[in-house]
C-alpha cells in the first residue's frame, strides 16, 4: 500500500453520484436499488476507460511510468503492467453506416499534425473511429469527412446541433466527424504508415 493519501474531490464525487442516480431513479424505492447498482457498474466501466485513456495521453505527452504510478499510488512496474499492454481506444469499434468496413492506422501522428493528416484523409473518404498513442484508426466511406478535436468539456450531443458526431473519445479529447456529403476523392497515399 502506498503512503500517498487518496483525496477524493467532493465536487467530482457529487457530479458522479448525480449522474449515477440520473432521472427517474429514486433511492427511496427499494426496487430502484438494482437500477442504481446497474448504473454504478456502468459508471465504473466508463471511469476505468477514462483512466486508461488518460494514462495513454500522459504517456503520449512524455510522462514516465514512474510519474504516472506516483499519481495513482502504484509502482512503476504495477502501472506499466496494468496499462502498458492494453489495446488502444477504438480497437473494437464497429463499422458505421455507409462504410466499406475497411480500416487502417493513420500515423505516426501527434497533437501537432494529426488534424492536418485527418483533413487529407477526410477528403479521401476516411473518418476517425479510434485513436491511440501516435495514431488514428480510420474507416473508409464513400463521402468526404471533416474532423475536429475539442476538449471533452461538454456532452457530445451539444455538437450534434451542428451536424457533428463523435468519431472517437480519447480523453481529454473528443474527436468529432461530420459527413460533407461530397464524394470521396480517390487515389493518393493515406499517410506515412497507413496500411
Amino acid at each position: 500500500m502506498s503512503d500517498r493519501v487518496q483525496v477524493v474531490d467532493p465536487e467530482l464525487a457529487d457530479r458522479v453520484g448525480q449522474a449515477v442516480l440520473g432521472e427517474g431513479v429514486d433511492p427511496e424505492r427499494a426496487d430502484d436499488h438494482l437500477a442504481i447498482v446497474g448504473r454504478a457498474a456502468q459508471a465504473d466501466e466508463v471511469t476505468r476507460d477514462l483512466l486508461r485513456q488518460a494514462v495513454t495521453a500522459a504517456r503520449a505527452h512524455g510522462h514516465s511510468w514512474s510519474a504516472i504510478g506516483g499519481v495513482l499510488g502504484m509502482s512503476r512496474q504495477g502501472v506499466q503492467q496494468r496499462f502498458g499492454s492494453e489495446a488502444g481506444p477504438g480497437s473494437n469499434a464497429e463499422p458505421g453506416a455507409g462504410t466499406s468496413g475497411e480500416r487502417r492506422r493513420l500515423g505516426p501522428v501527434t497533437a501537432l499534425d494529426e488534424l492536418a493528416e485527418l483533413e487529407i484523409a477526410g477528403r479521401q473518404g476516411w473518418r476517425t473511429v479510434g485513436a491511440g498513442m501516435f495514431y488514428h484508426l480510420v474507416e473508409r466511406t464513400d463521402t468526404q469527412w471533416e474532423h475536429r478535436r475539442v476538449v471533452w468539456s461538454r456532452p457530445a450531443d451539444h455538437y450534434a446541433r451542428e451536424g457533428w458526431q463523435v468519431g472517437c473519445r480519447a480523453f481529454p479529447w473528443l474527436y468529432l466527424v461530420r459527413d460533407t456529403g461530397r464524394p470521396a476523392e480517390r487515389g493518393g497515399a493515406l499517410g506515412p504508415d497507413a496500411g
